[in-house]
């Protein structure tokens, strides 16, 4: 490991604040620091280019050529790679490097992450502890597999946990726990399993709790399926803008399971599973902050009710004034005080 990407990226992993490393070709390298994309000068030879790429394939037990030419991996700290190859880009090999803030361990070691106040933090305690079901949504790059580490990291060592990932993501310090990765073809095996193959099984672990890094498809059936038969305080992020954009997102993802179900059904499988969505994005300076929180109340007619708890105004989060319908079950359960949003 000592041709010149390597290098590259031994050298940036010294700088602080860099979140992205791209690669589009051998002059054309891009680092994205607080929201921004930055070039930085560089020239790196096409072969150490290629043989990074089989180095990392052959890390991951993976496989990446001509009949492969699409790979999603980890480097040796934990940072996510993906790899496009020669004949779907043209020039040179496109590498994307997603690093992680691996020091935001635990909302107590980062101060004010994602711009909450220790108020905020002991309300997403309460919910954690009080087992009740989560989806964290956001755009590209907003933190939404950091944020979903933070709150796994709040479940109690006593529990059982099955994960599934495309590629491992999560760094989690519990003792009870089984990695599922689905995605790209093994190299030893000729096996492909989907995540929505991974979660049939997983109802077969006897898990308490499910955690999918991010729904993409199908497998979001399953998953409210388990939400709604016993296994609550599951989570999973989705990719969408906002957070009544994510409540669309996940009717069309449902729908992507194939089955003839009537929208109004679809909707109150949603309702009955999911009880709070966390919408990430940036603020004006480019940090990763929580804009919204939302709370799934329910139906009224075929519309999906939600109201605001929180909502990111003049860069705070703000209480909206009313508290969760789950109050009584944050406090049974969490350990929230009853009186708890009377001090907003």
């Amino acid at each position: 490991m000592t041709n010149a990407i390597w290098n590259l990226i031994n050298d940036l992993n010294k700088k602080s604040g860099i979140t992205e490393i791209l690669i589009n070709g051998p002059k054309h390298v891009f680092v994205e620091k607080g929201g921004q994309f930055i070039q930085i000068n560089a020239n790196l030879p096409a072969l150490d280019i290629n043989n990074f790429i089989q180095e990392v394939a052959t890390m991951n037990q993976k496989i990446c050529d001509k009949d492969n030419p699409i790979f999603d991996g980890n480097l040796p700290d934990g940072s996510r790679i993906n790899v496009i190859n020669e004949p779907f880009v043209q020039g040179s090999p496109a590498i994307s490097i997603r690093k992680y803030l691996k020091f935001i361990s635990s909302f107590e070691s980062s101060p004010n992450v994602f711009g909450l106040t220790p108020k905020w933090i002991e309300f997403l305690k309460a919910i954690v502890a009080a087992k009740l079901n989560i989806v964290v949504s956001g755009g590209t790059g907003v933190g939404k597999t950091t944020f979903l580490n933070l709150l796994i990291n709040e479940i109690p060592k006593a529990e059982r946990l099955i994960t599934i990932e495309d590629t491992l993501e999560l760094s989690i310090n519990l003792p009870n726990i089984v990695r599922l990765e689905s995605g790209a073809k093994a190299l030893y095996s000729k096996s492909n399993l989907s995540t929505r193959d991974l979660v049939k099984n997983t109802l077969r672990m006897r898990p308490d709790r499910i955690i999918i890094g991010e729904t993409r498809g199908a497998e979001l059936f399953d998953l409210l399926q388990a939400m709604n038969t016993g296994h609550e305080g599951s989570m999973t992020s989705v990719h969408a803008n906002s957070a009544g954009e994510c409540l669309s997102r996940l009717e069309t993802l449902f729908l992507l399971a194939g089955f003839e179900i009537p929208l109004i059904v679809v909707r109150k499988q949603i309702t009955s599973a999911i009880n709070f969505i966390f919408q990430l994005g940036r603020d004006s300076e480019g940090q990763r902050v929580i804009t919204e929180i939302i709370e799934v109340c329910g139906m009224e007619g075929p519309v999906i009710l939600t109201q605001p708890i929180a909502l990111r105004e003049d860069g705070l989060l703000k209480f909206k004034g009313i508290a969760p319908r789950s109050s009584e079950q944050l406090s049974r359960l969490g350990g929230l005080p009853v009186n708890f949003f009377d001090s907003f």
